[in-house]
């Protein structure tokens, strides 16, 4: 393999690419570490030639097109190499309309065959020599390319499984909006429509004082309360706990009923309740 400038050395690839493909390179230029050269339209196989086998650009990475409605050529093919000994991209890329078909590249490398069928199932640009030029990623029957910029997001049909017929059918887009309106007002500037409830809200003048003025001075500080003072038990008796609590819970529970009728609640009783561990 015949190498002319090494890659380090930009401009000396730069020209020696421009002088081996001569006039079909119409334009260059460097973003981000990368070279991209626009070629004439009949001149890309050519130039993909020079690349693979003077400078060694072995592989094919990728063919992507990009769609501008506004130019009279209105799509650009744009192609990706790698050099894999030299580690590095170079971009080639050429402008053609809806009717004018762009040379195929399947001479040069077999995988552009699928990948200029994706550029044709997506944007419609066709390719000149591509024996296999048929749709890749789209159903059958489809209409249109869904990556130009004036096909609709929401295509032109759509598909549904029909029950009654046992088979996919094909139906025109419907977009209903029954229960969607749109006033498309700013959320903050109000609607120009009054909502249920509105007409008892009555409002101020520019620049009214507020219904209630401001209170004046700092005001009286809150008396403290019991709240605010700190609970202690520095001792267990002081939390009801332990023998001496026991004892009196006892004594408690062997009162007559009528002594502690208000806190039981039942029937008055003249007996005493039962030790506890004591069988009657």
């Amino acid at each position: 393999m015949n190498h002319l400038p090494r890659i380090k050395d930009r401009e000396g690839f730069v020209d020696a690419f421009k002088a081996a493909v001569g006039d079909a390179c119409v334009a260059h230029k460097e973003l981000v570490g990368e070279l991209t050269f626009t070629i004439a339209r009949e001149g890309i196989v050519e130039a993909s030639r020079n690349l693979r086998d003077r400078f060694g650009y072995q592989q094919l990475m990728e063919i992507a097109g990009v769609d501008y409605p506004e130019k009279p050529e209105r799509f650009e093919v744009n192609y990706h190499f790698l050099s894999v000994t030299e580690n590095h991209r170079v971009r080639l890329k050429v402008t053609t309309d809806e009717e004018m078909p762009v040379p195929s590249l399947t001479g040069l490398w077999p995988v552009a065959g699928w990948l200029e069928r994706e550029v044709f199932d997506l944007y419609g640009v066709g390719f000149a020599g591509n024996s296999d030029l048929r749709r890749i990623l789209t159903d059958y029957g489809f209409e249109g390319h869904p990556l130009r910029k004036d096909f609709p997001q929401t295509g032109y049909v759509e598909l549904r499984y029909s029950e009654a017929e046992k088979r996919v059918v094909y139906e025109p887009v419907e977009l209903p909006q029954d229960f969607r309106t749109f006033d498309f007002l700013m959320p903050w500037e109000g609607a120009e429509y009054r909502l249920p409830g509105d007409e008892k809200a009555v409002g101020e003048a520019p620049g009214a004082p507020s219904p209630v003025p401001a209170p004046g001075g700092t005001g009286k500080p809150n008396p403290k309360t019991s709240a605010e003072t700190p609970k202690t038990t520095d001792t267990r008796s002081q939390t009801g706990a332990g023998a001496p609590g026991d004892a009196q819970a006892h004594k408690e529970a062997r009162k007559p009923a009528p002594a502690k009728r208000s806190n039981a609640g039942g029937k008055a009783t003249d007996k005493a309740e039962p030790k506890p561990g004591k069988k009657q």
